[in-house]
């Protein structure tokens, strides 16, 4: 008869809650596929860091021209794989384009994630001319961090 059958169920227990302790401990000590990184503001943005040393909120001004076109870039929102951060250009009120600035790009995975959500948030923006859009499966931190930049340039932009 096997050695862990009838004869010695205090073993079986035994090894049962080891296997499980190493079980969860491997679990526990998986890590994110990047570390997190410390957010910037770029000069490009048109941003000044605050005193705590992170980016300010206020978003970047808007420029104008003659008729009647604006660009306002929304605020950099930090998610778990990377910064997210949206143009958006209206001309009399009126969302004509969004543009992805900045998308999480670290590794490939990330890579090809934006590639297909950044186009399909897009089109979406577009349609709704507003910030209440649908998420794109498989992309809900990129979802989510480009709705909350593109509703804060629309917040800029008074709209």
């Amino acid at each position: 008869m096997h050695a862990l059958k009838k004869h010695r169920p205090l073993r079986r227990v035994t090894l049962t809650a080891a296997a499980t302790v190493t079980g969860l401990v491997l679990l526990l000590s998986l890590k994110p596929h990047t570390p997190p990184t410390v957010a910037r503001a770029s000069p490009s943005a048109g941003r000044s860091p605050s005193r705590s040393g992170a980016p300010s909120s206020t978003p970047s001004p808007a420029s104008t021209s003659a008729t009647g076109t604006r660009t306002v870039t929304g605020d950099t929102v930090q998610t778990r794989w990377g910064p997210v951060q949206v143009r958006v250009t209206l001309r009399n009120g009126e969302i004509t384009d969004v543009t992805a600035v900045s998308s999480p790009t670290d590794n490939p995975r990330d890579q090809e994630i934006s590639s297909y959500a950044i186009p399909q948030l897009r089109r979406e923006a577009l349609a709704a001319q507003s910030a209440r859009i649908d998420s794109v499966s498989g992309a809900s931190y990129t979802s989510d961090g480009y709705k909350r930049s593109l509703q804060s340039a629309l917040d800029s932009a008074g709209l």
